[in-house]
């Protein structure tokens, strides 16, 4: 049996109940076959496999609050510190009815590699709660927000691991965690990211995600004879990445056509109206039945099925598994260009499979979407320096990083034969930073 084989059954023994950490684990393993078939017993006798996939350490904790009606509610809170080889730990915070272990543990192994791709020193991590901020008050949020992070506090520092927010965890939500966590330490220091302007967040982080997707698809377009401008686009999903990468497209020349959301989803021929699902999403907090009310002439369905509009470009930006093999037939009939992630692993891997043999243009997650941990690592240099960057300046390292990137997973896509396929291009590159990194480290 191959290392390979044999690490995954171990993995897949011990983690039997936890299939996005498995599926993410499949994913990468696979596709560093060529890179370990090169000295094989190396890393075989330095155990470099099992030790990539065992978090650094797991922390979980009990997160007990009180609601307005005075009723003490219990939540659980998790971090997985995954890997510290390249920097400090770094990785969102996600509050959402989903969220175990698995999920945490698939989330803080793709953001090893998403991480090392950016070029900068951070490890990976990620943590969060099974808290729904959905319906509460802004008085039950902070008082969430304030019980987690009594808890979480004693695991995080400026040098040691920073989070920074997730699904869930927006700017109300890191102000609460960052007041908690100065009063608890008694001192100022930059631990969490995606703070406030005014007390020491960066410029351009709310776009990060959604704009450096664009500019890796833009790059990933150029580099094949295409240009943006005219492209007809679908997202799924309108938070935070959706919203920008709807944005930037727009600002790009290209016309976005659908949103959606939990409930449903909008096709709007006529291209996306950004300022009002803004109003909407950012300001009201409403569902997408408040954009079909404000422009009637519009299509809203409920349920999923934005895959079934054709475009030239299509941007998952909502969750995990939300595009299926069926949905990338439709991408393909249609004549779809190009997919590029815009969540954590929202291709199916028979979706994933589908598209790239089919011939569509496909970009993973933990490249197209580094773009937020990217600027958050920018966020924790202007704290190291005390200093504030210019809004341009970092939209400039922003792109620079992404273009970079998109270089980068091909090069190394094309170094082991396998050009064009940048899902394995994204893992290799990724793995081969922080893989020498932990050998030189010893063990």
């Amino acid at each position: 049996m191959s290392y390979v084989d044999e690490v995954l059954a171990r993995i897949h023994a011990e983690n039997s109940g936890e299939p996005e950490f498995l599926q993410a684990v499949d994913e990468v393993l696979e596709s560093l076959r060529p890179v370990i078939a090169q000295d094989e017993n190396k890393f075989r006798r330095d155990a470099v496999l099992e030790r990539l996939c065992n978090p650094d350490r797991q922390i979980k904790f009990r997160v007990s609050w009180v609601d307005d009606s005075g009723q003490v509610q219990v939540n659980t809170g998790y971090r997985i510190q995954f890997n510290n080889a390249i920097g400090p730990y770094k990785g969102g915070l996600r509050f959402h009815p989903s969220v175990y272990t698995g999920i945490i543990k698939f989330l803080g192994f793709e953001q090893i590699f998403k991480n090392s791709l950016t070029g900068l020193p951070i490890g990976g991590a990620k943590g969060g709660s099974d808290f729904d901020p959905k319906g509460k008050s802004d008085r039950e949020v902070m008082a969430f927000c304030k019980s987690f992070m009594n808890e979480l506090y004693r695991n995080i520092g400026p040098n040691k691991d920073v989070p920074a927010g997730d699904i869930g965890v927006g700017g109300r939500e890191i102000g609460y965690l960052f007041g908690q966590y100065k009063k608890l330490v008694k001192h100022y220091e930059g631990v969490l990211t995606g703070k406030g302007i005014g007390w020491g967040g960066s410029l351009a982080r709310t776009e990060a995600t959604g704009y450096g997707l664009v500019y890796i698809a833009e790059e990933l377009l150029k580099c094949h004879g295409y240009d943006m401008a005219g492209k007809t686009v679908v997202i799924s999903g309108s938070g935070n990445v959706a919203i920008y990468a709807a944005e930037k497209c727009t600002m790009l020349g290209a016309k976005v056509v659908t949103v959606s959301d939990s409930t449903g989803w909008i096709y709007d021929r006529d291209g996306i109206d950004i300022n009002l699902l803004k109003e909407i999403k950012e300001v009201r907090r409403e569902r997408l039945t408040a954009y079909k009310d404000a422009r009637p002439e519009c299509e809203y369905h409920e349920g999923r099925g934005v895959w079934q509009i054709p475009c030239d470009l299509a941007l998952p930006c909502a969750t995990q598994n939300e595009l299926t093999e069926d949905d990338a037939k439709l991408l393909v009939s249609n004549g779809c260009i190009a997919v590029c992630e815009g969540a954590n692993m929202p291709a199916t891997p028979e979706a994933t499979k589908y598209l790239q043999e089919n011939g569509v243009l496909f970009i993973s997650g933990k490249a197209s979407n580094a773009g937020g941990v990217a600027t958050s690592a920018l966020e924790m240099a202007q704290n190291s320096e005390r200093t504030s960057w210019s809004f341009e300046e970092v939209d400039s390292r922003l792109k620079d990083i992404m273009v970079n990137i998109y270089h980068n997973i091909d090069d190394a896509a094309k170094r082991y034969g396998l050009e064009g396929n940048y899902v394995a291009g994204a893992n290799i590159a990724g793995f081969e930073k922080v893989c020498d990194a932990m050998i030189s480290q010893g063990i």
